[in-house]
């Protein structure tokens, strides 16, 4: 079996953030596990594109707010691969929603995928680190916006401001089992515009950065980079948003 090492990105399947991340660990000589909840079609054509440039990969499907499906993925990824030595966590879901309209449901969705579900594939990925003498590394994402919250996002808010602390835990948990598991996140800006978001839109996204500069995908993967190739890094928590956080000028 091939030695090179393994890494698994969630949400990866679809042309958004987690599909930069994945070109770049390609670039670095990872074989990729692609992951993919609802867009086979989508996950399959990216893996053949990979495949057609001589990088070993492979599309697993998984609702990754169901313990069952987690379980089923990564048991797939072993008899295929063997090993898991990276793991970055970008699937989620948001939907726009006014405070007056959400339901207990609409928390609920939120909070099984975008934080039960980070914790059932690091977990899992944590664990089978664990038993590896060179361990692994694991990138979490969550959101600028739970340090600045905007109307209208609360189910999605909340369920990102779990992530940090879900990612320094598990970084003390994995740690005491194995000192080369290091759990790490990254706190996305706006670095990858929604197709529905039109010009007048963007350039707002534009502005309310203080580098004036957004829908930059490709810094969410340098970040991944760094996280992953830095071994003196673990339970800590970057924003990647362009200055975002911090530009109260960018307010309306």
């Amino acid at each position: 079996m091939s030695s090179e090492k393994v890494a698994l990105i969630t949400g990866s399947g679809r042309p958004r953030v987690g599909h930069v991340v994945a070109e770049s660990l390609a670039q670095a000589g990872f074989r990729l596990a692609l992951h993919y909840h609802r867009s086979q079609k989508a996950a399959q054509a990216s893996r053949s594109r990979f495949l057609d440039r001589g990088i070993d990969a492979e599309a697993f499907q998984a609702d990754v707010a169901l313990e069952e499906d987690v379980e089923r993925m990564f048991d797939r990824l072993l008899q295929r691969f063997g090993r898991i030595d990276v793991l970055v966590t970008t699937a989620s879901i948001w939907s726009p929603k006014p405070l007056e309209q959400l339901t207990a449901d609409d928390v609920r969705r939120n909070f099984n995928v975008n934080t039960l579900g980070t914790f059932l594939c690091a977990r899992r990925a944590g664990l089978l680190m664990v038993d590896q003498p060179e361990g692994g590394a694991i990138v979490t994402l969550g959101d600028w916006a739970i340090a600045r919250p905007y109307p209208d996002h609360a189910a999605y808010l909340i369920s990102k401001g779990a992530i940090p602390t879900l990612t320094r835990t598990l970084a003390v948990e994995l740690a005491a089992r194995n000192p080369n598991v290091r759990v790490n996140c990254i706190l996305p800006g706006p670095v990858m515009f929604p197709e529905s978001m039109d010009a007048g839109q963007r350039q707002v996204a534009v502005e309310s950065t203080l580098l004036k500069r957004a829908d930059f995908p490709e810094s969410i993967a340098h970040a991944v980079r760094f996280l992953v190739e830095n071994e003196f890094v673990t339970g800590v928590v970057i924003p990647v948003d362009g200055g975002r956080t911090i530009f109260a000028a960018g307010e309306a």
